[in-house]
């Protein structure tokens, strides 16, 4: 520590009011060199700096031998100098996601940046939580996971790169697109369509949403166990709300809480259900000589279904998208057995639509989507009268 110089009064010629303060000051410190390398960081370049070091010290010793006293005490404090050089690149590397080795410190940087592993393998049921511990086992849920991490460090990576990927993925809904995409991501929507208009004091967001099974959105839901654990998976997933599945929500109570956790402050949003148009047709088919007017009938009805795979299948046809006759033809002619499709009827459900067999084309807009169910009980979702010639009877 540096010490201040204590001043001395002085009274020359004895006068009392003569008197001097001196002050002598030490001597200003010389500099000291800094010719030590800071880059040097293991075992060898120490031992080397310090041999150095004590040759250009001794300078009439010529031979040094690793049984020299002084070799051995400077190859000690080499092997010390090493360790703690590791150590102090150990400890700064736990202080960036990217290199950190510790499971305690990826999972607590993963944390602080807004992903919490411990709580999404918990909700999710990842390992080490697919399965309850062992009897005896007094851990805490912490030390299992953190134990997982050690014995399986690649998910620990895998953990590492998702991290940042999930806080940094845009999920608000900003624009039109973004209003699509975040209800298409739900279990419950097949298709959605989001378009913008005035509502009288500001811009109001609309969208247009064709639901799984094509459930209408506000009857009373009825959903299997594995649709609803789907649903449940993602709410819990995104730590947005979900109604009592034992009050039968139905398909907007459902995505209410999505819309209204995604959507800007101040944005008005609404969800519609799409405009179905039901579609008539007449078909008549030639079966090929080898094949039995059955079989045809089955692919057929197949084709033209709303299961997986037929043309009318639930969210497969955009809104607004037109529906033509040469798409039907070509759907028809793929099938095994069919030698020839003539398509005799075509056109909208009602009498006030003309049919539009020559054109090949029923025109769509906006929010309509067609349908065909051929359900004798729904008539009004469309219906096709199908005619089979040729082949084998049976």
């Amino acid at each position: 520590m540096a010490r201040l110089p204590d001043p001395v009064l002085s009274f020359p010629g004895g006068c009392p009011d003569c008197g001097r303060r001196e002050v002598v000051l030490p001597p200003v410190l010389p500099e000291v060199g800094d010719d030590f390398d800071w880059d040097v960081r293991d075992f060898d370049g120490f031992r080397l700096f310090m041999l150095q070091d004590l040759a250009a010290r001794f300078p009439a010793r010529t031979r040094w031998t690793p049984a020299d006293l002084e070799v051995m005490l400077v190859e000690l404090l080499a092997t010390q100098y090493d360790k703690l050089s590791d150590m102090l690149d150990r400890i700064a590397g736990e202080f960036a996601l990217e290199t950190a080795r510790r499971p305690e410190t990826v999972r607590r940087l993963l944390k602080l940046i807004g992903h919490d592993v411990l709580r999404r393998s918990q909700d999710l049921g990842l390992p080490p939580f697919d399965h309850a511990p062992a009897p005896g086992d007094l851990r805490s849920d912490i030390e299992r996971l953190e134990q997982y991490w050690l014995d399986y460090p690649d998910k620990m990576d895998q953990e590492r790169l998702a991290g940042p990927r999930l806080i940094r993925t845009q999920r608000r809904m900003v624009t039109l697109e973004d209003h699509e995409l975040r209800l298409v991501e739900h279990p419950l929507v097949e298709r959605a369509h989001a378009w913008s208009a005035w509502g009288g004091s500001w811009l109001v967001v609309h969208v247009a949403v064709i639901a799984k099974d094509r459930r209408r959105l506000d009857p009373p839901g009825e959903y299997t166990d594995a649709l609803w654990r789907d649903v449940v998976d993602f709410h819990r997933e995104r730590e947005i709300g979900l109604p009592d599945r034992l009050a039968q929500p139905s398909v907007r109570a459902v995505l209410t809480p999505l819309v209204e956790s995604l959507r800007l402050a101040g944005q008005a949003v609404e969800v519609a259900d799409a405009v179905e148009v039901g579609v008539v047709m007449r078909l008549a088919v030639q079966v090929s000589p080898h094949h039995f007017q059955s079989e045809v009938r089955h692919a057929v009805e197949q084709a033209l279904g709303t299961g997986p795979g037929g043309f009318f299948e639930p969210g497969r046809l955009r809104f607004g998208e037109d529906l033509w006759a040469s798409d039907i033809v070509q759907a028809l002619m793929a099938l095994d057995g069919v030698e020839h499709v003539c398509l005799n009827r075509f056109k909208r459900l009602g009498d006030r639509f003309a049919d539009q067999t020559a054109s090949g084309r029923i025109a769509l807009e906006g929010l309509e989507v067609a349908v065909c169910d051929n359900d004798p009980k729904h008539p009004p979702r469309g219906f096709y009268r199908l005619a089979l010639h040729g082949g084998r009877k049976g």
